[in-house]
């Protein structure tokens, strides 16, 4: 949340929305200091929640009171309940009263409803000193990034019904180097779709008879009918990147192929065809790492190949056939999208954004955030100038 979008209001901490949303008015935050810590907490829409200045203040004094009522909160671990250090007692040391056990715990001074908070988390967590720290963390992150794609996945719905209810058809192509995340994106993206009106398609080696067709041709076979999406984990940018890398392809194949895909794509757009083309970019270090994970891992050692193997060895080709490839078959009417994709659901978010507002689709839920992180969520241009500039292909 940056403070440039917001207007200071009269009231100290009591910030305001420049723009306003058309259904829900502006936005009021307040933001401070307290203690050591710094809190920004959003308190609602001067429409929707019918605030005004003196309305907001009033929420943000009530929020600071909560802070202040719990600012002497002690607890020392809350799975285990300790609300006091317990002395030892020695045999010549007289058994506490009651009285004064009543004084220990007036110093301690633990409001019963954060005790409750604290049972409460000890039976949610269980034994969770049985499982790796690392690995309960990353438990934890995966449930809060499973509640922020949630909502993201239910537009997600909202736009398959939108395109069956319309005829459209929607193709979308996955491209990146291996192990940047295609797959996992692929998977987050139709977990809750309706099946019957989506297909992922991943073509193997081409057959004896199609390496005799027309290269598109073994495409097409799959491509999308009235109210269908396609989502294409690689695609005939292969061709671009993989096969004359591994001479898969002849150097004039390639070239044909360069000059002819533009064309192709230009065609299925004026024939209304949805296209999005997205590009996951994946840094060296977090492929090699990936790369380890399938290795050491024993769930994971089928995603493993032969070609993955040499992916390191030959990076600076790939680089280089991919900087072509973004150079070349960019266009106004089927452009790439580049997601960085060293952060896995940061990628799969912004994926998901690119997707859904490719499309003007009923009941859009104009609260969330449709806007592009520019971290993950880059041009062209920008991916292209990057490489360029730091020799990072």
């Amino acid at each position: 949340m940056n403070l440039k979008d917001f207007d200071k209001t009269i009231f100290p901490g009591l910030f305001i929305s420049k723009d306003e949303h058309p259904s829900y008015g502006k936005k009021y935050i307040t933001r401070f200091q307290y203690g050591l810590k710094r809190y920004v907490k959003v308190l609602g829409y001067d429409k929707l929640d019918r605030l005004n200045d003196n309305k907001a203040l009033k929420l943000m004094q009530e929020y600071k009171n909560v802070l202040a009522e719990n600012k002497d909160i002690v607890l020392q671990d809350i799975t285990n309940e300790k609300v006091a250090p317990k002395n030892k007692v020695s045999s010549k040391q007289k058994t506490p009263t009651r009285s004064s056990v009543k004084k220990m715990e007036e110093k301690v001074s633990i409001p019963k409803s954060q005790f409750e908070e604290c049972k409460f988390l000890k039976n949610t967590i269980g034994d969770y000193k049985s499982v790796a720290p690392d690995v309960f963390a990353k438990g934890i992150q995966k449930i809060y990034d499973y509640e922020e794609m949630k909502e993201y996945q239910v537009e997600l719905i909202k736009l398959q019904k939108y395109l069956e209810k319309t005829k459209k058809k929607m193709i979308i192509l996955f491209e990146g180097r291996d192990a940047s995340g295609k797959g996992g994106a692929i998977r987050r993206i139709t977990r809750y779709m309706n099946s019957r009106h989506y297909r992922v398609v991943a073509l193997g080696k081409p057959t004896e008879t199609q390496k005799n067709q027309w290269f598109f041709q073994k495409y097409i076979e799959h491509f999308p009918t009235g109210g269908e999406i396609v989502l294409f984990d690689r695609s005939w940018y292969n061709r671009a990147m993989v096969e004359p890398i591994f001479g898969f392809c002849t150097t004039e194949q390639y070239e044909i192929f360069m000059e002819d895909v533009v064309n192709f794509e230009h065609d299925l757009v004026r024939q209304d065809m949805i296209m999005i083309k997205l590009y996951f970019s994946v840094s060296k270090a977090e492929q090699l790492a990936r790369f380890q994970s399938r290795q050491s891992c024993e769930l994971k050692h089928w995603k493993l190949s032969e070609v993955d193997l040499q992916a390191q060895d030959l990076w600076d080709e790939f680089s280089d056939k991919k900087y072509e490839m973004l150079r070349r078959t960019n266009s106004k009417s089927a452009p790439w999208h580049i997601v960085r994709s060293d952060n896995k659901h940061k990628a799969r978010i912004e994926a998901v954004k690119i997707i859904l507002n490719s499309v003007e689709y009923d009941k859009k839920n104009y609260a969330l955030n449709f806007e592009p992180d520019e971290e993950f969520n880059i041009s062209v241009s920008q991916e292209l100038s990057r490489m360029r500039k730091n020799n990072d292909y």
